[in-house]
């Protein structure tokens, strides 16, 4: 019987339950595993979040691996057909939280790593591993941590290969190097509250709202570029009343989210939004909840790299796209001009029974040993 060295460790790893912020000891399993390979790791923790930066060299060009080790609640556990924190293998797949989003990427992370080291102990630059507990919660105080403490050291990165599930139908047929940014917002419309049989002695903010948030939902924030699709507004959540039927709300609260291209900054985008409720002669509050900025790596020297290790590792061309929601991605590119994610298929991420082919496991490490060593046995340019 083969060796199955991915596989085994993202067994380990998914039978610790490192719910979102618990890294629940992952970190750990996973720096004695880089230690003895002469990683310096350090430990950043913050606000119950664990974080772990590790490096072996001080040379450029420095690569990192980045990911999490947290991942989101399981949901009814009754309806997982097996336990979601004991990793099964059922029909070629194996099951459990964080299978696919994202254990076997840091399972074979650190498999390539190993290999790598020990076939070539005198590589040129240096590798890096930055893996936080806080990617599926507020992601306050992970990987952007981190970034502010490289970026206070003058630490810059030359590559970042970040192993979130980027795969849509097999392993290696899409490559991220870029994603939307997000904007996220609380509006809350004031009316008059009154009864519903004598509408003119109150103020329907229902009413008020509706031809603004129609405006909203129409309106083309821009077209994209070559590389994301337009910005999109979306309406998530909007609550009114008191839950009565004859009574005439005094109030009425949006929540929303701007999912936005490059063609468009945060600022452009709350002027306009602003605009279109004063055009409407709307009396409201308006709040603005949070934020990621977009990033949008260019294809040149590591888009080239993953794309030729997986036509050799997978056999097929891969897509390069921008898709998809946001990553710690846009944290690291702050420190690293070249960002790709590349891990595996994501169709069952987030969902019940959560899973990854344990066929694409090997390859999946195969693939970031083969970027290791197209970025660190290369001769010098």
């Amino acid at each position: 019987m083969g060796s199955h060295p991915t596989l085994d460790l993202a067994r380990e790893l998914i039978a610790r339950r490192s719910q979102t912020p618990d890294d629940a000891g992952c970190q750990e399993l996973l720096k004695a595993r880089l230690a003895p390979l002469g990683f310096r790791c350090e430990t950043l923790s913050s606000n119950g979040v664990t974080n772990l930066w590790a490096r072996r060299g001080d040379s450029r060009p420095a690569l990192c691996f980045a990911g999490h080790t947290d991942v989101v609640p399981p949901g009814p556990l009754e309806a997982w057909h097996s336990d979601p924190f004991t990793p099964t293998i059922r029909d070629g797949f194996l099951y459990g939280r964080g299978a696919a989003d994202m254990k076997s990427s840091l399972a074979a992370f650190v498999v390539a790593v190993e290999h790598f080291v020990r076939a070539h102990p005198a590589h040129a630059g240096s590798i890096a591993l930055l893996l936080t507990s806080d990617e599926e919660g507020p992601a306050t105080d992970g990987t952007v941590r981190v970034i502010d403490q490289l970026r206070a050291a003058g630490t810059a990165l030359d590559y970042c290969v970040v192993g979130e599930p980027s795969s849509a139908e097999r392993l290696g047929d899409m490559i991220k190097n870029g994603r939307r940014g997000t904007l996220s917002g609380r509006l809350n419309v004031r009316g008059v509250q009154g009864h519903v049989a004598y509408p003119h002695l109150a103020k329907n903010p229902i009413h008020l709202a509706a031809p603004a948030i129609a405006e909203l939902a129409a309106h083309a924030w821009d077209e994209g570029n070559e590389y994301f699709p337009p910005t999109s507004w979306q309406a998530s959540n909007i609550h009114a009343g008191t839950g009565a039927n004859n009574v005439i709300p005094g109030s009425l609260e949006l929540l929303f989210n701007f999912r936005y291209a490059t063609a468009s900054t945060r600022e452009s985008l709350q002027e306009r939004f602003e605009a279109v409720l004063q055009r409407h002669g709307l009396d409201y509050e308006l709040t603005w909840t949070g934020w990621g900025a977009p990033y949008l790596t260019p294809r040149e020297k590591l888009v080239a790299v993953a794309a030729e290790t997986i036509r050799e590792v997978c056999g097929i061309v891969p897509e390069i796209s921008c898709t998809g929601g946001t990553s710690d991605g846009r944290f690291i590119a702050a420190v690293c001009r070249e960002v790709v994610e590349l891990g595996p298929v994501n169709a069952t991420i987030h969902k019940l029974d959560e899973c990854v082919a344990v066929a694409d496991l090997e390859p999946l490490a195969a693939l970031y040993r083969g970027i290791l060593k197209r970025l660190l046995l290369a001769p010098a340019a």
